[in-house]
């Protein structure tokens, strides 16, 4: 009972994130309807030991954002944003737990930061993050010097979904999991086209300005408070290469546009900006070595997004994910020559 009256007040805090969590119940039962149970069970379970490893790895996570006007950018950024974990991989899902070790000479952020990347029944590309983080250093362009602001707290969450010309069994699954691939081309590329939603908000007790920084900004970049959700459509580019050595690389890019209902609230009022335009750019590229049982995983993926805020002011967040993994393998690699 207790859990659902949390939910219930967390959901009231605002209509926006009402709206925004239908969307997504909506979007995944038309998902569930699409498939049976026998359509689960082969999309999640792996029944080949050989596709099984065990793997280290270090990350570096990060959600940050800035405002800006024509002359000023004020820039707020996480600590303790490099991680170390282990986990266990397989062609069909990559299970990892990272801890994030704490600097004794900064103040940590509070966060929870997933992040997921799938490819379904070879056309559907599939991507969900989830992250809130409570404490941001705030820096900035003008030589003012940097500072803590404990209180500051961002929460964004959101999917990409991209339907794609081609299969792409190949997946960059397999490339994280160290797995041999199947396919015979030495090049593979496709497009894709699709949509994208996500929620997006931060707030701090006063204002996300420090008492130095305020002055290069007009009295409306004193942001108390932030909330949007958006909708848009994007298209891809994914790639795949098979190099000399047993190297193999991805490139993906998806630009995109979209519509966000935005709700600020600073000193003394509240507003939504007149422009609901949003623009966004997501890429990763990786590099995956195999040698026998052993394989080395390099992935680095940005997610980058812009709007407008009125009166000069503009607003960017720029999701980070760059991993490398050192994976063992519980059986050697079968030859698929």
């Amino acid at each position: 009972m207790n859990f659902k009256l949390s939910i219930y007040f967390f959901l009231n805090r605002t209509s926006v994130l009402k709206w925004f969590v239908l969307l997504v119940l909506s979007f995944t039962s038309l998902a569930t309807a699409a498939q049976d149970l026998e359509d689960l069970d082969s999309l999640l379970v792996d029944r080949d030991l050989d596709n099984y490893s065990f793997r280290l790895f270090t990350n570096y996570k990060s959600n940050k954002f800035s405002i800006q006007n024509s002359e000023s950018k004020a820039r707020f950024v996480p600590n303790n944003r490099h991680g170390l974990g282990l986990g266990i991989a397989n062609k069909k899902i990559i299970v990892d737990i990272a801890f994030n070790p704490k600097n004794a000479n900064k103040e940590a952020t509070k966060k929870f930061d997933l992040q997921g990347t799938t490819i379904i029944k070879n056309r559907h590309y599939s991507n969900i993050y989830v992250q809130t983080y409570k404490g941001f250093t705030a820096k900035n362009n003008f030589d003012e010097d940097a500072e803590f602001i404990s209180d500051l707290r961002s929460i964004s969450f959101g999917l990409n979904y991209l339907y794609t010309f081609d299969d792409i069994e190949f997946s960059y699954a397999l490339l994280k999991a160290g797995l041999a691939e199947k396919r015979n081309d030495n090049i593979f590329m496709t497009g894709g086209i699709g949509l994208f939603s996500g929620f997006d908000y931060f707030s701090s007790d006063s204002s996300i300005l420090t008492e130095d920084t305020s002055p290069y900004f007009n009295e409306e970049g004193s942001i108390k408070r932030f909330q949007g959700v958006t909708i848009g459509v994007l298209a891809g580019f994914i790639s795949y290469f098979k190099l000399p050595e047993n190297i193999t690389a991805t490139v993906n890019i998806m630009p995109g546009m979209g519509l966000m209902y935005k709700k600020l609230t600073v000193e003394g009022k509240s507003y939504t900006p007149s422009n609901p335009m949003l623009y966004k750019l997501d890429f990763l590229i990786g590099l995956g070595y195999n040698f026998d049982r052993y394989y080395v995983s390099l992935t680095y993926s940005n997610g980058l997004y812009t709007t407008d805020f009125d009166y000069d002011n503009r607003y960017r967040l720029n999701l980070t994910n760059a991993k490398l993994a050192i994976g063992y393998r519980f059986k050697s690699k079968r030859k698929t020559y």
